[in-house]
């Protein structure tokens, strides 16, 4: 199991990636836009939305980093575009953690397959920590 940042930017995604790219002397990102993922028939896809972050990831220093635009439309705060990311190759485990975290917290979204993960999940704990879970392939 490891534990990652998932920093959120409000349309400025793409910049942030360029600068820590260079600061850091990482490698390039693979970037996954909006625009990338499969269209759902009940959620269309506006246009200001196709070209933004919808995943990223870099390599800083040994350690994962995430990003990602909020979608238009979210609310966005800075200070709260943090999340902690458990990744974990046991549904088990991450029911555990997930059902112990979100006692006295709120769920964003239930634990369940996703098309980029076989089970994912959001939720801020009691303390306002932003957490995210995402399965491992075994």
């Amino acid at each position: 199991m490891a534990l990652d940042v998932y920093l959120n930017f409000q349309g400025n995604a793409r910049e942030a990636i360029r600068f820590y790219t260079d600061v850091f002397g990482s490698e390039p990102a693979q970037l996954m836009t909006f625009g990338d993922a499969p269209p759902h028939p009940d959620f269309p896809l506006p246009d200001e939305a196709k070209d933004k972050i919808m995943h990223a990831r870099l390599t800083i220093e040994g350690s994962n980093v995430m990003f990602s635009d909020t979608f238009p439309g979210t609310p966005f705060t800075s200070g709260n575009n943090v999340n902690l990311v458990v990744n974990s190759d046991s549904k088990e485990k991450m029911n555990g953690l997930f059902g112990r975290l979100k006692d006295g917290g709120t769920v964003t979204m239930e634990l369940q397959e996703t098309f980029w993960s076989k089970y994912y999940g959001m939720l801020t704990d009691r303390f306002g920590i932003h957490w995210m879970f995402n399965h491992i392939a075994e």
